[in-house]
């Protein structure tokens, strides 16, 4: 028969290793998913046993190449948070997170055309039904949800009393 261990690698390890790809590929591949801050994008690699140095490297390429930006990144994690029911204060943690700065996070916080009480009423009347503020429980359940939402307080206090417009 055919000796494998004179001819060189096996069919399944040429495979793999064509399958290997660079910490640039990599990060591309993430930044096509969806969009990531440069720590986010740097953590995810170092995690998965890539040099750090080859991935600030790979990621200061992407960015100069226009494929990771921060500012495009926070700018759409507000407006998801924002359509999925967060409040500011909320987003603003959460941007934190990403290691954004204070200037970053309040310029993509400014972004948001949308109005922070509607939004909040909005939640409540999905959540609560239309006649939530009719029933103090209720109300103050609606409060609650708001809260742990991250809304602000000045925003909670209206709308958990009424779903009409002051």
């Amino acid at each position: 028969m055919f000796d494998q261990s004179t001819s060189g690698p096996s069919r399944r390890e040429r495979r793999r290793a064509a399958r290997e790809q660079s910490p640039t590929q990599r990060a591309l591949g993430l930044l096509v998913r969806r969009e990531h801050s440069r720590k986010e994008l740097t953590r995810k690699l170092t995690s998965r046993g890539l040099d750090r140095e080859q991935v600030v490297d790979a990621v200061d390429r992407l960015a100069d190449a226009g494929w990771q930006d921060d500012t495009r990144f926070a700018e759409t994690l507000v407006r998801s948070r924002a359509n999925n029911g967060y409040g500011p204060v909320h987003i603003r943690a959460e941007l934190g997170t990403h290691g954004l700065d204070g200037e970053a996070i309040a310029a993509a916080m400014a972004t948001f055309e949308g109005d922070w009480l509607e939004n909040a009423r909005d939640l409540l009347r999905r959540r609560f039904g239309e006649a939530y503020a009719q029933d103090p429980a209720r109300r103050r359940k609606a409060a609650d949800l708001l809260m742990r939402r991250g809304f602000e307080m000045e925003t909670i206090r209206i709308a958990s009393r009424s779903y009409v417009s002051d």
